[in-house]
């Protein structure tokens, strides 16, 4: 029986006390190519380039706050609180999305009112290359063999090795690979947000990206949440699902809006 094995050593480099981890390879490459589409954005706008470079700062550490927080409150709280000094293991994973978002949109609202600027303008902007940072995060979860997906029978299911060492073909546990099926939804969704706003420049109200992004986003986030190995609650939905469903609302609400503005 041929099957694809995940038995990837999560440590890039080891250098004595040094240690460089593929997700922390695959979340600066995110970061890097979010600013540099950033930069290339902000220059066919005609906006200050200077800004990208100020608030990428700020998002990057207020999304990852964010992300952490959100992973730890959300998912784990219980564990956290007993084992403190992981809070802030970054690089043995554990970003959430759900909280990523709540803290990038949180950090705008403080970079407004500290720095005086008015955003609104810039955020379908600042939204285009945010799938693209999610897909990176997930290929840092595939190599670190988490957020794993369900037991599957479809020809490409995942062995994830270190999670379960056995490698008998007979009896070894294949999964689905969730975290490649969400950093190929991002992937997608990133290119319909650019191919919208490349076609549809100066035509699109102000915040027109940023919600279809939330539509996309966590719609797609609520599906693959079906084939995850889940965080329940009340064997209903996960907490993933759960969280997805108020943004979904959301922006689905500022859709119909829009719409009856336009009647």
């Amino acid at each position: 029986m041929y099957m694809l094995v995940n038995n990837i050593d999560p440590i890039l480099l080891n250098l004595g006390s040094f240690t460089i981890r593929w997700y922390g390879l695959f979340l600066a490459l995110g970061v890097v190519l979010a600013i540099l589409i950033y930069t290339k954005l902000f220059k066919e706008k005609g906006y200050k380039v200077e800004l990208v470079y100020d608030l990428s700062i700020w998002l990057v550490i207020g999304g990852l706050i964010g992300a952490r927080l959100g992973h730890i409150v959300f998912y784990n709280l219980e564990y956290f609180l007993k084992n403190p000094i992981e809070i802030f293991m970054i690089h043995h994973g554990g970003l959430a999305s759900h909280g990523m978002t709540i803290g990038l949109l949180l950090t705008l609202l403080l970079y407004k009112k500290i720095k005086k600027i008015e955003l609104k303008k810039y955020i379908d902007l600042l939204i285009i290359p945010i799938p693209i940072l999610a897909a990176f995060i997930r290929m840092g979860n595939f190599f670190n063999s988490e957020i794993i997906g369900k037991p599957t029978e479809l020809p490409w299911g995942v062995h994830f090795a270190r999670i379960n060492p056995t490698i008998d073909s007979n009896i070894a546990m294949l999964r689905h690979p969730s975290q490649i099926y969400e950093a190929l939804l991002a992937l997608s969704i990133f290119f319909i947000l650019y191919f919208v706003y490349k076609k549809y420049q100066g035509r699109l109200p102000q915040l027109f990206i940023f919600n279809l992004f939330l539509v996309l986003y966590f719609s797609t986030r609520f599906l693959v949440e079906f084939v995850k190995e889940r965080h329940t609650l009340e064997g209903v939905l996960s907490m993933g699902q759960w969280l997805s469903i108020p943004f979904v609302i959301w922006g689905i609400w500022w859709f119909v809006m829009q719409r009856k503005k336009d009647v």
